[in-house]
């Protein structure tokens, strides 16, 4: 059997993180890489091991050996490269946010309709194993009826007024930072599980560092200042470190969730918890192997993750024994897995049900972003509303 053969736009954190968990697959293979100039791409393709290197995406999606494309680019470019990659007759997967605007997400999913491809959107928290397990208890009542969820996305990454990075620059990252870049996992990972949809919101947003300290270098992702000898030049800045939002979803339950990426001590704290008639589940995803059961009548429980204990339909996603823990690098394999199994066995995207988040799920999320940014300027509860492409309406 001939391997998938996939392009990879983007090399900077996120990009090299889709190619290890694609090489875990073995029937898929990346085959070349795009960068901002020859030079670049030429250099990451040699440390990535990738044969081809493209200085231009528009020769890389003209290459016909390539059947897909990642886009792993920053935000400002999400939309014109995925309606690129589209209308090259190529498969996509992109990052969140699928585009900085609901009107772009929502033609790129009526593109996507159109032109038959398999598109998707890397929102890889749904994709842990004990996620998937608590989303058959909720599917199944184990806990009974949904009563209220609430939860947090917390970081610290941008807690010191010399962290800076692309993502601060509205121009680039978007409007919104810590909504529609952390925000939109919780979101997307709340809704998964309880299969209920946020219908309404009241944010509350603020900038909790309004002028930071750029160094004139570049500066990565996550990454960390270490020469004190570094130049800095004073950036104001309008995008939000902060966030509490309380929703209302679509069957009148209530929630609320607050995102920081200003938080100390927080590396990558995604959790949630979801109070039920009959008990509570809370889940960490940086103690991902765990889920917190609680009950009023009897001892509360931890659930480990094992594939022993769990339903028939989370089992597909565990892939280790008990006490052989799996995390976020497994959660992301298992996006590809799931992504790329349903083009290995010629799924029709607009018929057969994915098992990963789609260009739905994006414009949906960029919808709700929206609608939080809305809420925060106006001050009121504002309705989510994502309208479906009913006609193609290009944006040029």
């Amino acid at each position: 059997m001939d391997k998938i053969k996939v392009g990879i736009i983007g090399t900077g954190f996120i990009g090299p993180t889709h190619i290890e968990a694609i090489r875990r697959l073995g029937f898929v293979e990346v085959i070349a890489v795009a960068e901002s100039s020859q030079e670049t791409a030429e250099r990451k393709a040699k440390e990535l091991g990738v044969s081809k290197a493209y200085g231009n995406y528009h020769e890389m999606l003209a290459d016909p050996d390539i059947q897909v494309v990642h886009n792993c680019t920053p935000n400002h470019l999400h939309f014109s490269i995925n309606k690129a990659i589209i209308l090259a007759g190529k498969h996509v997967l992109s990052e969140k946010p699928l585009a900085t605007s609901a009107k772009e997400s929502k033609e790129l999913l009526a593109l996507a309709k159109k032109y038959k491809v398999v598109h998707g959107v890397n929102f890889n928290y749904r994709q842990y194993s004990i996620v998937q397990q608590l989303r058959t208890m909720m599917r199944d009542q184990v806990l009974g009826k949904v009563n209220l969820i609430h939860g947090s996305y917390l970081q610290d990454w941008l807690l010191y007024e010399k962290d800076y990075n692309w993502r601060l620059a509205p121009e680039v990252g978007g409007k919104s930072r810590a909504v529609a870049d952390i925000g939109s996992h919780w979101c997307d990972t709340v809704q998964h599980i309880t299969g209920k949809k946020i219908v309404k919101v009241f944010a509350d947003l603020a900038t909790v560092i309004p002028v930071r300290k750029k160094a004139r270098g570049n500066s990565s992702t996550f990454g960390t200042l270490t020469n004190e000898n570094d130049e800095f030049e004073d950036v104001k800045i309008s995008t939000e470190d902060y966030a509490t939002v309380l929703l209302h979803f679509e069957d009148g339950t209530r929630g609320a969730f607050t995102v920081s990426q200003v938080s100390a001590g927080h590396k990558n704290k995604l959790s949630f918890e979801v109070n039920c008639s009959h008990g509570s589940a809370y889940w960490n995803q940086e103690e991902p192997e765990k889920l917190w059961i609680g009950h009023r009548d009897k001892a509360n429980e931890i659930l480990l993750a094992d594939p022993s204990l769990y339903s028939q339909d989370a089992k597909a996603f565990i892939h280790h024994p008990a006490g052989h823990n799996e995390g976020w690098p497994d959660a992301l394999k298992n996006m590809m897995l799931n992504f790329y199994t349903f083009i290995l066995e010629g799924k029709d995207p607009l018929r057969d049900r994915a098992t990963f988040a789609t260009f739905e799920d994006g414009h949906l999320s960029m919808c709700i972003t929206e609608a939080i940014m809305e809420s925060n300027e106006i001050g009121s509860w504002v309705t989510v509303t994502p309208e479906p492409p009913k006609e193609l309406e290009l944006l040029g």
